[in-house]
């Protein structure tokens, strides 16, 4: 397969076949609770895509020339985590001095994005796969969208969902597990369409 075609499928596989939210349930606690609005969904999902994309090629970097050569892999858990905290930092000072607005609306989410499970877990799936630097940037910047579009669409069905008749048992976490349930289902009907690595 062509270097371009192998980037694409990573891509393609990381924002749809193999949605980080949606398929392997990372990011869940921060996709929940700022899902209300779909502003306040775009701007963390943003800063998410921001994070992911760049997180995911330093780490490689980070990775395969200081830590393998060095002989120190067992420390990855720990530089990936600085690397992604130094990153997190960096968005919520951009955030806080472009819209005061935004950065009240994410609130407690933005500094929870250093802690999001799905941005670690892509910087490790990029290390167990043996990514390369152009796929693990694929990988992040795919995996980041993914989870984006995901909130994103959850956002706009919660505001609709807000003028409709809930059975009072299913208000709150209820239908919001019941959505991103059918949401998964959505997204495992693209298996299949494009594969990219194991």
């Amino acid at each position: 397969m062509p270097e371009s075609m192998n980037l694409f499928a990573v891509f393609f596989s990381a924002v749809f076949t193999g949605n980080i939210l949606l398929t392997n349930y990372l990011g869940m606690c921060s996709f929940l609770g700022a899902s209300r609005e779909v502003k306040t969904a775009l701007g963390l999902g943003t800063a998410v895509v921001f994070v992911m994309a760049a997180t995911g090629a330093l780490n490689w970097l980070i990775y395969c020339l200081v830590l393998v050569p060095l002989d120190l892999v067992y420390l990855r858990f720990i530089v990936f985590i600085v690397v992604i905290a130094a990153f997190v930092q960096v968005v919520e000072m951009i955030i806080e001095r472009t819209s005061e607005r935004l950065h009240a609306a994410l609130g407690i989410f933005l500094p929870l994005i250093t802690v999001n499970c799905a941005i670690m877990g892509a910087s490790l799936f990029m290390v167990i796969r043996n990514y390369g630097l152009g796929e693990a940037f694929a990988y992040g910047t795919g995996s980041g969208l993914g989870w984006a579009l995901a909130i994103l669409a959850m956002a706009g069905i919660r505001q609709k969902m807000a003028k409709a008749r809930v059975p009072r048992g299913l208000e709150g976490a209820g239908i919001t597990l019941i959505i991103a349930g059918i949401m998964a289902l959505a997204f495992v009907g693209f298996n299949g369409m494009l594969s990219a690595g194991p």
